[in-house]
């Protein structure tokens, strides 16, 4: 569970985006494209002037005139009457779509009966755009969150969402400054490279990284951004100190991986944070910390090609040195250790394990899928809702839906691919994103709401570790609290340490269509779908481009910021529809899509009209909320062909503001009617040149999109109850005899406790204990990694994950009969407990399989004790202690689902055997204890009517069901009655029940 580490806030984050080149085929198609209009605008009204004139009679005809012979002076003057009002359509279009273009609103209006003419008005119009000053209002607004300093000199001019007039004076302003910045160029940089030398040589500055504050830990990426002003600049202060030896012995071998105490070297241009003259004018640094700066330089490069000794003249450790180090802004050295810094090593990690995150890259990554570790959000979805689907599928089962006997079935444990594909997703989800990207949009709309503001349009919205920035079509004024505004009017900035819990009414998400298409450097973007002002074209091979469709459906179907979200697939993806069926749909072909289409874009623009809306975000908040403002996303896997390419383009010309969005599939660039095209690439790149982006593409290739599918179809496979099952799937079960008495047995069900082990020291024992519990809750055996990310959800490194896993094999020891370790590491590199560590869980089940399938089910005494000692564990919740904060990884599990249906057939078992011997108030008593562990469990209140009623208590019975109906109430708030199950027994066994209830009411 990859989440993020927050940050300190050093100032505005700019996410730096790389700039496209434009080639010579894209000038001559603009030069050709000039040509065309030139033609067509200037040309044909010129030509019809000289060689017709005016075609109009110059008075009103009479009636003998229009009687006439129709000769062929006034057949050609007919038909220059014809062409001139084609030409003003035209006109009308060129101009239309010019203004689209230029302000960059992206939604032209649409001429009337000019349909094959806009086209051509538009792709023209894009054509010449394309390569002038306003091509990146062509593709509004991605490419400007990418401003910066260029070469820490002169700020880049964007281009997008700029008034052309604006851009055009920017374009000549930046081109004077380049002008003049070459002209000084040549004679500064003789000058200038003599001053870098100079500093490099004689100023080496140095960074210790900083402790822990609260929760927040350091990174290089923070460090280049307070010291250097880049955040991307963190990879030099990596190549810097790469694989140097730092004080605790250990080395820096991923940029994303570095300890408190560790020392790296700084770029000579590094500057702020509290920097100290070393060694003279540092009287405040510890003399340690003085001395393993020292010897820290002398592991550079610049020293180990000078055979050890000092730097370059003028250098080394004399008086004459000028090395500093930055303690960094706002973090006094605590007392004691090096600078305040407790340094740890592998065996004594201490409080290290909280420092950084396990990278999405990491190369030791055991097999996983690195697509569905790097991919956080999707991960988070899909567990999400396949949570969801096994709790219904089990309470299914335990209702009697699926088969009937009394006994509910254990789920499926996937096994092989998918089993790999669940721990990649436990390792990669990051259910905090989800949250806070979901409390920050509907906050954001409840308080526009509340200030009677529309939601503007947002193109795209960008997740980083410590901001969420929302990328707008437009300006839209200063933002509500907490949100700010960005790097321009444009752009909407919320911290995500800012954002409360959301806790209104649930209404209609606001931007239900964004979904993740790569990450840049720290930062990932979501794209808008629904706003795009037009088609979204994927060019790239076809395998390529399916992974990244697939990506985009699985979590589009799954995302916890949408809900009401129709996504239709189109030639790929059938199986994906097992995600999430009342969103995803498939249809075969593009023509079955355009019939649909046709329909509803007819009755999303009449409705709209209706309304007096003029888009659905007008009609998606506040107090009129329609069904038909959800929005729907069509992904179509192939390109298609011409005529169907013309009728999309037409479908999606006004889609933006309908709710409409398109991402086509096509094996090159150039689709009719593409706003915004990408390209993805073979090794993983997702290209768009037009909008300035270069992304590392999140994709779902084939083989983890087959696995995620079968994770959902074993739910719907699940073998009926009291059918036979696989015997390597049969549930773990344990000795209960005297001779299988456990060596190690620890009480999940209620307090947690373990008996048969020492209490580890206090610092140590609360991971251990937790990592316990995970292992004897998953017998099958857990991944290091997913242990690793359940432990650490902030991320942990290696060594301190693995120091762990040897601490664990330590205390719980080895077995005494053959001396194997208690703690084992199977085929497939997962961790696993001996048989002689077992959970009262465990005996609960084991006890209750004998009784009911076991040595119980002809003995009927045998039953009543082996059922008894099982409701005797019942002792509470599932580790009803576990302290706040810790035990997350629960959330993702099922478990605190089955334990309150497991303890209820165990009770139902026992009540029919008490029932059968014909002792019902035993039978009351033992469903009434079972009631405090699953209260919400209607085969418990039914078990107990019919005991009641056993009794021949008729006053006990309407008081029983006085009882349910409360307990029912509080349960559901009064939202609903009581089940009909419930009711029909009611009636049954107590026909009197409604009118005493009305009665009573």
């Amino acid at each position: 569970m990859a989440r993020r580490t927050p940050t300190t806030d050093p100032g505005p984050r700019t996410q730096t985006l790389p700039r496209g080149r434009r080639t010579a085929g894209d000038f001559l198609k603009a030069f050709l494209a000039f040509l065309v209009l030139v033609v067509l605008l200037v040309g044909v009204p010129g030509a019809l002037a000289y060689f017709v004139g005016w075609p109009l009679p110059r008075s009103m005809p009479s009636l003998d005139t229009l009687q006439q012979e129709i000769t062929t002076t006034v057949f050609v003057k007919v038909l220059t009457v014809v062409v001139w009002l084609a030409w003003a359509q035209f006109t009308a279009c060129v101009l239309v779509e010019a203004k689209a273009e230029l302000s960059g609103v992206g939604v032209p209006s649409r001429i009337p009966g000019a349909g094959p003419s806009q086209m051509l008005a538009r792709q023209l119009v894009a054509a010449v755009l394309l390569v002038g000053a306003t091509a990146a209002s062509f593709a509004p607004g991605i490419s400007q969150l990418g401003q910066h300093l260029e070469n820490n000199a002169r700020p880049t001019v964007a281009a997008a969402q700029q008034a052309p007039g604006q851009q055009a004076a920017a374009e000549a302003q930046q081109q004077a400054a380049d002008r003049a910045a070459r002209a000084g160029s040549e004679r500064q940089l003789e000058a200038q490279g003599a001053a870098e030398a100079r500093v490099q040589e004689d100023s080496t500055k140095f960074y210790r990284i900083q402790p822990p504050e609260g929760r927040h830990h350091d990174s290089l990426w923070e460090i280049a951004e307070r010291h250097l002003d880049d955040g991307r600049r963190y990879k030099e202060i990596y190549q810097l100190n790469k694989d140097r030896i730092q004080p605790d012995g250990s080395r820096l071998s991923q940029a994303s991986l570095i300890r408190p105490g560790w020392i790296m070297e700084m770029p000579a241009d590094a500057h702020g944070g509290e920097l100290v003259e070393m060694p003279d004018a540092a009287p405040d640094v510890p003399e340690n910390v003085v001395e393993q700066i020292h010897d820290y330089d002398r592991s550079s490069p610049a020293h180990a090609d000078a055979g050890g000794g000092d730097r370059a003249e003028g250098g080394g450790t004399g008086a004459g040195r000028a090395d500093t180090i930055s303690l960094g802004p706002d973090r006094p050295a605590e007392a004691g250790g090096a600078g305040g810094q407790e340094r740890r090593t592998a065996d004594d990690p201490g409080p290290v394990p909280e420092q950084t995150a396990t990278p999405a890259s990491d190369a030791s990554s055991f097999g996983l899928s690195e697509a569905l570790i790097g991919a956080p959000l999707l991960a988070a979805g899909v567990l999400a809702a396949l949570g969801r689907r096994r709790r219904a599928a089990l309470w299914q089962s335990a209702m009697g839906v699926v088969g009937g006997s009394g006994r509910t079935p254990d789920p499926v444990t996937p096994t092989g691919a998918a089993a790999d594909a669940q721990d990649a997703l436990l390792v990669g989800a990051d259910p905090d994103a989800v949250r806070d990207l979901d409390s920050a949009l509907r906050g954001l709309a409840d308080a526009l709401a509340d200030e009677s503001r529309t939601l503007p349009t947002a193109y795209a919205a960008w997740l980083t570790d410590s901001d969420i920035n929302l990328q707008l079509g437009h300006p839209a004024g200063q933002p509500p609290a907490p949100w700010q505004l960005g790097q321009d009017q444009t752009f909407w900035r919320v911290r995500r340490r800012d954002i409360q819990p959301y806790e209104g009414d649930a209404g209609v998400a606001p931007y239900p269509g964004l979904v993740s298409l790569g990450t840049l450097d720290n930062a990932r973007l979501l794209l808008n779908l629904e706003a795009v002002p037009g088609i979204v074209s994927l060019a790239g091979a076809r395998e390529d481009r399916t992974a990244v469709l697939s990506s985009v459906a699985a979590e589009l179907g799954t995302s916890g910021w949408s809900d009401r979200l129709t996504v239709t697939l189109v030639g790929f993806g059938e199986d994906l529809t097992a995600l999430a069926p009342t969103r995803i749909r498939h249809v075969d072909d593009v023509e079955a899509l355009l019939e649909t289409m046709d329909v509803e874009t007819g009755q999303r623009r009449r409705a709209l009209g209706n309304a007096g809306h003029d888009s659905v975000l007008t009609g998606r908040t506040g107090p009129a909320q329609h069904a038909q403002w959800a929005p729907h996303l069509v992904l179509i896997g192939d390109q298609p062909n011409e005529e169907q390419a013309v009728h999309l383009a037409e479908l999606a010309a006004d889609s933006g503001r309908l709710g409409i969005g398109y991402l086509v599939g096509a094996a090159e660039n150039g689709l009719p009617g593409a706003s915004w095209e990408f390209e993805i690439t073979g090794d993983g790149r997702l290209l768009a040149p037009l909008l300035r982006l270069e992304l590392k593409a999140q994709t779902l290739p084939r083989a983890q999109h087959e696995a995620v599918v079968r994770l959902f179809a074993d739910i719907d496979g699940e073998p009926a109850a009291g059918a036979p099952r696989d015997p390597d799937d049969q549930p773990f079960m344990v000795d209960i005899s005297e001779r299988g008495r456990p060596a190690v047995y620890a009480r999940l069900v209620g307090p947690y406790e373990v008996i048969g082990l020492d209490d580890p020291d206090g610092e140590r024992s609360p991971l251990l204990h937790e990592a316990l519990a995970m292992l004897l809750l998953h017998r099958e055996g857990v991944h290091p990694r997913v242990l690793a990310s359940g432990l650490w959800p902030r991320g942990v490194t290696d060594d301190v994950r693995d120091a762990l896993i040897e601490r664990l094999r330590l205390w719980l020891g080895n077995d005494a009969e053959d001396g194997s370790p208690r703690l084992r590491t199977d085929e497939t590199g997962r961790l696993t407990l001996a048989e002689s560590v077992v959970s009262d869980l465990d005996v609960l089940r084991t006890l209750h399989h004998e009784a009911t399938q076991g040595r119980g089910a002809s003995r009927s005494s045998v039953r009543e004790r082996l059922l008894t000692d099982a409701l005797a564990l019942a002792r509470g919740p599932l580790l009803a202690d576990r302290p706040a904060g810790r035990y997350g990884w629960l959330s993702h599990e099922i478990i605190e689902a089955q334990l309150p249906l497991l303890v209820a057939d165990v009770a139902l078992a026992l009540s029919a055997h008490h029932l059968e011997a014909g002792r019902p108030e035993t039978a009351i008593e033992t469903l009434n204890t079972s009631l405090i562990s699953a209260p919400a469990d209607e085969r418990l209140w039914n078990e107990l009517l019919r005991a009641v009623h056993a009794t021949g208590d008729t006053a006990l019975l309407g008081s029983t069901a006085e009882a349910l109906i409360a307990r029912n109430h509080a349960l559901n708030g009064g939202s609903r009655g009581l089940p009909p199950r419930t009711e029909a027994l009611l009636d049954e066994l107590l026909p009197s029940w409604r009118t005493e209830l009305a009665a009573a009411n």
